[in-house]
């Protein structure tokens, strides 16, 4: 087991600079000059701005840029933004938002599309089958802003069940709704794949086998069917973390959430390189975590997978 980890880890590395790299270009490559765009419409001397290039290496060529931020990168400083603030700031003031609403969202589609899928692929072909797949198949086709702002009109607005607005503080209870936004297009997702496998999984033989031996169904439901249920579903839960902290974008801009992504899309449109790329490093490290640990699970969920050397 430490081998195989070890060597997940070690592929990690590859992972995380590729990752880095392609973000940082993509900032670079941007059109158009951050200084200026720092400064607006106002237009500061020539010395001012080649004093603030020198400063942040805007100067240097890109890989030269690129190294300079990774070696202070794993020094542990991810930098400052144009205007003086550091990233680190405001990593510790976003992240905490955006990882509260990712987790709720990840706790709702988890248990309510795991729970509807299996009820769905039990009863095959009933009542409660083909409307989980109908309500399934419209999550997936509408928007999650046009389900964001549906939501928002008739829960917060109209029966004032939630906050129309997350105060700046994003406790946890004003992160439900937004959650539930958030969440609904994986949940539709995995409802979808639950019930799959859960229809795949009742005519296998070792289900056979445990009936025919007399185990009660609630055990022949949760032990037999359902574990081995979860290993596709599991999978795409750990693939999804890092969706919904992307997808977080849209929700929080709905709700006006400072959270990752605002803080984001704000340095994307003022070209902050360092700011994007360490927002972005954070999640790519939570991404292969969040991975490593899906494979490890996979040991628990089927016996049949043994991890050795």
């Amino acid at each position: 087991m430490l081998w195989y980890i070890g060597k997940r880890l070690l592929q990690l590395i590859p992972v995380f600079f590729g990752a880095t790299f392609l973000i940082y270009f993509m900032v670079f490559a941007l059109p158009g000059d951050p200084v200026a765009a720092l400064y607006g419409d106002k237009q500061p001397s020539p010395q001012v701005i080649a004093e603030i290039r020198a400063q942040f290496n805007l100067d240097k060529p890109f890989i030269v840029q690129y190294l300079i931020y990774i070696g202070h990168l794993f020094q542990g400083n991810l930098g400052t933004t144009f205007s003086g603030i550091p990233v680190i700031d405001q990593l510790k003031q976003a992240f905490p938002i955006t990882f509260r609403l990712s987790m709720l969202a990840l706790l709702f589609e988890a248990v309510a599309g795991i729970l509807v899928g299996l009820i769905s692929g039990l009863r095959k072909g009933k009542i409660f089958d083909n409307s989980a797949l109908v309500v399934s198949l419209l999550l997936i086709s509408v928007p999650t802003f046009v389900v964001g702002f549906l939501l928002q009109f008739f829960l917060g607005i109209k029966w004032g069940l939630f906050a129309v607005t997350v105060s700046p503080e994003a406790p946890w209870g004003d992160l439900v709704l937004p959650a539930i936004v958030l969440a609904t297009v994986s949940f539709a997702y995995i409802v979808r794949l639950t019930r799959a496998s859960v229809s795949e999984n009742m005519s296998a033989d070792f289900v056979r086998t445990a009936t025919a031996k007399g185990l009660p169904r609630r055990r022949v439901i949760s032990v037999h069917i359902l574990r081995n249920s979860l290993v596709p579903v599991v999978t795409y839960l750990g693939v999804d973390i890092g969706s919904l902290m992307v997808g977080a974008i849209v929700t929080e801009g709905i709700f006006n959430i400072q959270g990752v992504g605002g803080t984001v899309y704000k340095a994307i449109q003022l070209q902050q390189g360092p700011t994007v790329v360490s927002f972005v490093a954070v999640m790519v490290i939570i991404f292969m975590l969040a991975n490593l640990l899906v494979d490890l699970l996979y040991a628990l969920l089927d016996p049949r997978i043994r991890y050795a050397k």
